[in-house]
């Protein structure tokens, strides 16, 4: 009775909360998938945290390669933070969002969803420029590039998602306060308006096109460029060196830009359901997963860590 009687505000000017869904209406799926995803939360937050430090803390990390590799542990971190405690909320209570809470957790969603878009762009092409024109590789990649590329991706994050805000903020919410969904996302959002949104859905097609287009590519000419090199290679273990230097980014940008395609290139009469599910691999698997793609095989994170440990160890 409560839901229907805050349903009853779509007969008001405006909304001033939502209520999200959640993942799931079946309660007794509600405690088993709260406790699976506090506990992707938590490793997601120990591992991208964990990264962060050893990182910061051993001066033969201080390289391009894992300066990006920092950014992208940030971003993560800041990402898992955004969206997986307010689904949790969800699981073992009501989940009401004012109108302002909801536009915050889109803005930044938007923000470092864009910001990841163009950290694995810019480490792809770190890649390119240490494989293919290594006696360049360190003024290809001066500590002057690499800023200006890490102000580069921020700033592509934040007029991003600023353009979705605006566009956002001057729709009437008023034919409902229902969001079936576990966050606040543009497409449950827009189902609510009772204004035009045709506005917004350019500008969904112009963001989401630009900060997709222009990374696939230059992701994609990077690595054709990669392969290309690598192949020229005559040693066996020239070529394996190559490979594994680029193995570990190759799996996250697959798993990050396959989500969210098979997101948004499905079929429109997709259910919601598959929406919210498809959602989880970018949004809360990809942070948990990418700590783990970056370390299990990678030695110098190995020789790192031994360092931090037994310096904690002998102090």
């Amino acid at each position: 009775m409560q839901i229907f009687g805050r349903m009853a505000l779509g007969n008001a000017s405006s909304v001033k909360e939502f209520i999200l869904l959640g993942l799931t209406q079946q309660p007794e799926l509600q405690l088993p998938l709260f406790f699976l995803f506090l506990g992707i939360y938590v490793v997601s937050m120990v591992g991208n945290l964990g990264l962060i430090i050893l990182i910061v803390l051993n001066p033969h990390l201080h390289t391009p390669m894992y300066y990006f590799l920092f950014n992208l542990s940030f971003t993560d971190l800041c990402y898992s933070s955004v969206i997986t405690p307010r689904m949790l909320v969800g699981f073992v209570k009501q989940n009401i969002i004012s109108h302002a809470e909801c536009m915050t957790q889109l803005f930044f969603f938007c923000f470092f969803v864009i910001d990841e878009c163009y950290i694995l762009t810019a480490m792809a092409y770190d890649r390119y420029a240490a494989i293919c024109k290594p006696l360049l590789y360190q003024v290809t990649m001066s500590h002057q590039v690499c800023l200006w590329m890490t102000v580069g991706v921020y700033v592509m994050g934040l007029v991003g998602a600023i353009a979705h805000i605006v566009c956002m903020l001057r729709l009437t919410f008023c034919d409902g306060n229902i969001i079936n969904h576990y966050m606040c996302d543009i497409p449950p959002l827009l189902r609510l308006s009772c204004t035009s949104t045709s506005i917004n859905e350019l500008m969904v097609f112009i963001v989401v096109g630009v900060n997709v287009i222009v990374p696939t590519l230059t992701i994609f000419i990077s690595y054709t460029l990669i392969l290309s090199n690598i192949l020229g290679i005559h040693s066996a273990e020239g070529r394996s060196k190559a490979f594994s230097t680029c193995g570990s980014h190759v799996i996250a940008v697959s798993l990050f830009f396959g989500a969210a395609a098979f997101m948004y290139l499905k079929p429109s009469s997709a259910s919601v359901d598959e929406d919210k599910l498809s959602t989880i691999f970018y949004t809360i698997l990809g942070p948990m997963l990418n700590p783990f793609i970056y370390s299990i095989r990678n030695k110098d994170v190995h020789i790192a860590l031994r360092k931090t440990l037994k310096k904690s160890m002998f102090t």
